[in-house]
């Protein structure tokens, strides 16, 4: 049934990545929208996530917030979809790999470039992405010698990877090069990232 699995999100938020993932593995599943404000913050919600944002998931009553952690567990728990590769190979040592490479340094990186934070040359190495260039020129790599993050598969970690570079590429934190642009193009076009996006877009408030 659709409630033994909920997904917590809001249309404005990176729940989008959540959904995206959800329509990946094809099952039936309940969307509870919760609004940015007191309803996020409220005692019902902060029992779901104390941090009091979006998205989390609830399976069969087990509950699962930030957003690649939701990747991978859904990627686990339905194998049926394709979404992991299979233990002991290459591929998933790579899944794995850059699935929290975007969640880690990825992220970080971009966030200090956004907040326009400068780290002075000799503290770079007390940071997990070092500097903002090795960390997007490591992204940049692993897709020149592959058509997606875990090898020739796409993956669950293209969902997320894929989602935040798309993020980070159209608010012009992260530069839109020439192999990110094929890679991002590709990945919109699954069925399944479509949906999500039409589900999500039918979702954000209208001007009235």
């Amino acid at each position: 049934m659709s409630n033994d699995l909920i997904l917590y999100t809001n249309p404005q938020s990176r729940g989008r990545v959540a959904r995206w993932m959800l329509e990946e593995i094809g099952v039936p599943y309940e969307t509870r929208v919760v609004n940015y404000g007191p309803e996020m913050k409220s005692p019902d919600y902060l029992a779901i996530n104390p941090l009091g944002k979006v998205p989390a998931i609830q399976h069969k009553g087990a509950v699962v917030t930030e957003t690649a952690a939701i990747c991978s567990y859904l990627a686990d728990a339905f194998p049926e979809a394709g979404l992991i590769p299979p233990a002991g190979t290459p591929a998933r040592a790579a899944y794995f790999r850059w699935m929290f490479f975007a969640a880690g340094p990825l992220d970080s990186a971009a966030m200090f470039r956004a907040l326009e934070v400068e780290i002075p040359p000799e503290k770079s190495r007390m940071l997990g992405f070092g500097t903002f260039d090795l960390a997007i020129s490591a992204m940049e790599n692993a897709l020149k010698e592959n058509p997606y993050f875990a090898g020739e598969a796409f993956s669950a970690v293209d969902v997320f990877a894929g989602a935040t570079l798309g993020w980070l590429t159209q608010f012009k934190i992260v530069p839109l090069n020439p192999t990110f642009k094929t890679y991002l193009a590709r990945i919109h076009q699954r069925p399944a990232a479509i949906r999500a996006a039409a589900l999500d877009n039918a979702l954000v408030p209208q001007p009235s």
